[in-house]
């Protein structure tokens, strides 16, 4: 049992990861190639996440910053700090190394995100549009956040758009959670009965 849902998931993830890396299409014919009782690894930063940087001992370089367009953190002393696509520990450690070149003798720094960039909504919900994202957020959970269903929609089954991709890949849902990332695009359909 416990090979088989290894062996969906990984399959699965190689379909994501080839739909993604292929030219756009609109709608992937793979079903349910999200992982949907997976929780999402490791949350990778992005352009919009709001971090409260604390450097211990150092108010001055202390405080709350938000990734620019570029997915950069402007920090004092140090300038530019690239943060997208890297964990929090990856730019803890970056920070620390810039610091440590100069600045401190041994610098103590802590990251936390205090706002995920939003997730969007749209089609058969009633209240479609931009939402913060709160960790571990699931499909069901952002259905539930949007208000719920309207009387036309397809309950059974929603469309993702992951960041930066052009693809929506279709999810079923079902009796297992499918989770959602900050930035990502949900649609919910309408039912043809």
């Amino acid at each position: 049992m416990m090979s088989f849902v290894l062996r969906s998931l990984v399959l699965g993830l190689a379909f994501f990861v080839a739909a993604c890396s292929s030219g756009p299409a609109p709608i992937s014919s793979v079903s349910n190639s999200l992982p949907s009782s997976a929780r999402p690894s490791v949350y990778l930063l992005d352009a919009g996440d709001k971090l409260r940087v604390i450097v211990f001992g150092e108010a001055d370089l202390s405080g709350e910053f938000v990734l620019d367009e570029q997915g950069t953190l402007d920090l004092p002393l140090i300038g530019d700090v690239p943060a997208k696509g890297k964990s929090l520990q990856e730019v803890e450690t970056a920070i620390v190394t810039r610091l440590k070149d100069g600045y401190l003798k041994d610098p103590k720094v802590s990251l936390e995100i205090l706002n995920y960039r939003p997730f969007f909504i749209q089609g058969e919900v009633k209240n479609a549009g931009e939402y913060p994202y709160k960790a571990d957020l699931t499909v069901q959970d952002a259905i539930a956040i949007a208000g719920g269903f309207t009387y036309r929609a397809n309950q059974n089954t929603v469309y993702i758009r992951k960041v930066g991709s052009n693809e929506e890949v279709r999810v079923h849902l079902g009796r297992e959670r499918a989770y959602i990332h900050p930035g990502d695009s949900i649609r919910v359909g309408e039912r043809f009965f």
